[in-house]
């Protein structure tokens, strides 16, 4: 076995949750058991739901206040931290992988990171002393997702874990009282299929293939950067060793998160 295949890091897709992770009886212990289970990696570079930025941007490099990008909330989740280290050395590696001609890089110094970033973890690496670096996603295109993720896949062999955050299922609005829509369940269990089968043409094309797909994802940002996961982990030639880490449901929406390789 090689250096690298020894250092590779898997990919990540989850589920990240609303701030009131942490008082949940459950999750927070899936997710720290799951890190727990891993490489320690060298950096964490988080593609998240919460922020789209065209052309793709780069987040703050040393630490600075996180984006608390939510509303309603009681005080004391306005107040949580997340002092991880920034990651310059990794921002630098995703400029040179990523800018090409007509593909512009561009860095945001003050944009710290965003729930769908430090909610999950605080759960998974609480110590908060693993570098970290948020990219943007430029678009919502599933195909480009997953070509940015192939570009990013070298990154795994130099310690890098790639997380893609977003919800496997995720519409606010058509949540009701109690129990679990139908449209979540559908949706879940097909995508867990697709997942298991290696379907990549299904999952691209997943508001007209899926059950109720868009019920699921009304908009699409909080599937999308499970395509720049799979394009990390297709790179490798991946595709085909993923598992389902966590499932199940979350006030009606589906939790499930996935590891590649």
């Amino acid at each position: 076995m090689t250096a690298a295949a020894q250092e590779r890091m898997p990919a990540l897709y989850l589920s990240h949750g609303a701030p009131p992770l942490a008082d949940d009886p459950v999750w927070p212990g899936e997710l720290a058991a799951w890190s727990a289970g891993l490489p320690r990696p060298k950096a964490i570079l988080v593609v998240s739901a919460h922020w789209e930025e065209a052309p793709l941007a780069l987040g703050a490099t040393e630490p600075v206040p996180l984006v608390y990008d939510f509303w309603g909330f009681p005080e004391h989740y306005y107040q949580v931290t997340y002092g991880a280290p920034g990651a310059p050395a990794l921002a630098e590696s995703v400029r040179k992988l990523l800018r090409a001609p007509g593909t512009p890089v561009q860095d945001v110094p003050d944009r710290g990171l965003d729930h769908g970033a430090y909610v999950p973890l605080v759960e998974m690496y609480p110590e908060a002393d693993v570098p970290v670096l948020q990219v943007s996603m430029p678009t919502l295109d599933p195909v480009r997702l997953m070509e940015i993720g192939r570009r990013l896949a070298p990154l795994r062999d130099e310690g890098v874990l790639i997380v893609g955050s977003g919800f496997f299922t995720h519409n606010l609005a058509a949540l009701r009282q109690g129990g679990i829509p139908a449209w979540s369940a559908e949706f879940d269990a097909w995508g867990r299929e697709a997942l298991e089968a290696g379907d990549v043409d299904a999952l691209l094309d997943f508001t007209l293939k899926s059950p109720a797909g868009l019920l699921a994802h009304p908009r699409t940002e909080h599937f999308a950067p499970l395509f720049v996961t799979m394009g990390a982990a297709d790179a490798a030639g991946e595709l085909g060793e993923q598992k389902s880490v966590i499932d199940g449901f979350w006030l009606g929406l589906a939790k499930r998160s996935v590891q590649f390789g």
